[in-house]
């Protein structure tokens, strides 16, 4: 016998008895199956408890099988890649299952007529209408929102990586976490509060301002670990040139992790793009065209889904706007995401010769 032949053997000899690589499938299709007869015999008509049986059923399956033939350490590694995927399972079916129904509920009436035309004198209840006032609306707030806060949140993380030391820089890393944390509500109570005492009505920018204040404690966090990424070698090798630290930050640091701050920015306003409360307190909607956010009440896409829906009872066609604006809204934050990935990559630092 050759010298490769028994090292074969003996390789083999210590790896022991291992299941074949489709055993996990065919162990959920088992689990799958028992699930959905302990359902029908049980009178369980929910998907999601057969679902659940399934997942459970899965795991302590998997740990069983492996067990017997692989031994329990090799078990309990199964169990916790297991764990991994019914997770995974249980955040992706939720998602798919909203975009599927969105989809299919809201291309009933999505057209290019919908997205160029608004309401104007159409009432709830009568087909028709569109959402480009609220498509202006929310483009001119969310824009302005990003215009303020973007700016606020880098130049406030590059103070607290670059220059933060001592109190200060304690108290204000302690209100941006509280920031962090904070509803939509009150960030549009604040602003209302102002506006009243002001005596001012409500208008556009109003509901920038709130949108901003919730913006801001997001750019902050992402720029900042963004920031912290970067080697301190290449500020102290621009330092020992001469170079002064303003200009090393404005050279070095920011355009090595100028794609993960785009990100980070790019997350933000996909974060307040959805914000409703803000919007209905402080810009009111508007069923006609107002392309002035300083002046007059404006509709925004989160409020025109909210006042379609609440009016949609008995009346479809409300129904149906409102699906079709939240469709548009999901693929509005969809292409910010895909927009903010591709300025990752593009301004990833390039590695290799």
């Amino acid at each position: 016998m050759s010298t490769a032949s028994l090292a074969d053997k003996h390789a083999g000899s210590l790896r022991g008895a291992s299941l074949p690589k489709w055993s996990p499938w065919a162990i959920a299709a088992g689990s799958l199956v028992v699930a959905v007869g302990i359902g029908l015999a049980a009178g369980l008509d929910s998907k999601v408890q057969w679902g659940l049986i399934a997942a459970i059923l899965f795991i302590v399956g998997t740990f069983g099988i492996a067990a017997r033939v692989e031994g329990r350490r090799q078990a309990r590694d199964r169990v916790a890649t297991s764990l991994v995927w019914v997770a995974f399972l249980l955040a992706v079916i939720p998602l798919v299952s909203l975009i599927w129904v969105t989809v299919a509920r809201g291309v009933k009436v999505l057209d290019l007529y919908f997205l160029t035309h608004s309401m104007g004198v159409v009432a709830d209840s009568e087909p028709g209408g569109g959402i480009y006032a609220a498509i202006i609306g929310s483009l001119e707030q969310v824009g302005l929102a990003t215009l303020i806060g973007a700016p606020v949140g880098i130049l406030t993380a590059i103070y607290l990586v670059e220059y933060g030391r001592g109190r200060l820089a304690k108290s204000v890393t302690f209100f941006v976490d509280v920031m962090t944390g904070i509803p939509s509500i009150v960030a549009g109570l604040f602003i209302l509060s102002l506006m009243l005492i002001f005596e001012m009505q409500p208008f556009g920018f109003a509901g920038s301002l709130a949108l901003a204040i919730l913006m801001m404690p997001v750019v902050v966090r992402s720029t900042e670990e963004m920031l912290k990424l970067v080697p301190n070698e290449l500020r102290e090798a621009s330092l020992a040139l001469g170079v002064p630290k303003w200009r090393t930050i404005l050279k070095v640091v920011l355009p090595t992790s100028i794609g993960g701050i785009t990100t980070g920015v790019m997350l933000a306003v996909a974060r307040i793009a959805g914000e409703t409360a803000p919007v209905l307190l402080l810009v009111f909607g508007n069923p006609f065209i107002n392309n002035n956010p300083f002046e007059g009440a404006q509709a925004s896409l989160p409020l025109y889904i909210y006042q379609q829906y609440s009016q949609s009872a008995g009346a479809n066609a409300a129904y149906d706007r409102a699906w079709a604006a939240s469709l548009t809204l999901i693929a509005f934050v969809m292409i910010l995401n895909m927009v903010a990935r591709g300025i990752a990559r593009w301004k990833a630092p390039k590695t290799g010769r």
